[in-house]
């Protein structure tokens, strides 16, 4: 006596089959950082003199908060970004903490000699592997401020 066979929708079984696909062959999109994470919520006034070289394009300040403190870096008239300053590299080394060089777009964390744009936080020269992490911000042109957080 013989176990009679089933047969299967092969439409059921492909889309069984493209979904396991999909989901076998994604990758982890975002390394995980190094870098501690800090809860950021600041904002910044550019009125204030302490914020009034954020007044130019292409110009930063240092900050107060997230891990190793923060920077934030004009790129244009409406465009804002903040990095914390936090080599990602080994950030919990003694003195991994990102300084502007004197062209002031670039940071070099004088622990372990790597470089970063502050235009986007890519490594210009390593050690480091991985890029500068980023803040979000939002420019509010009415309140001439800047909102910082993660």
């Amino acid at each position: 006596m013989s176990m009679p066979v089933k047969s299967y929708n092969p439409l059921i079984l492909t889309a069984i089959i493209i979904v396991l696909s999909i989901i076998f062959s994604c990758k982890k999109s975002n390394v995980d950082n190094p870098i501690p994470y800090v809860p950021v919520n600041k904002t910044i006034y550019l009125s204030l003199p302490e914020y009034a070289p954020l007044n130019s394009i292409g110009s930063s300040v240092f900050i107060d908060g997230g891990y190793r403190g923060i920077v934030v870096y004009r790129r244009s008239l409406t465009e804002f970004v903040a990095f914390d300053r936090a080599c990602p590299y080994d950030p919990t080394a003694t003195g991994a903490k990102l300084e502007i060089d004197s062209s002031g777009v670039t940071t070099v964390d004088p622990n372990c000699g790597s470089k970063f744009n502050l235009y986007d936080g890519s490594i210009l020269h390593g050690p480091s592997t991985l890029p500068m992490k980023g803040y979000q911000t939002n420019y509010d042109q009415g309140s001439n401020s800047v909102s910082i957080y993660n």
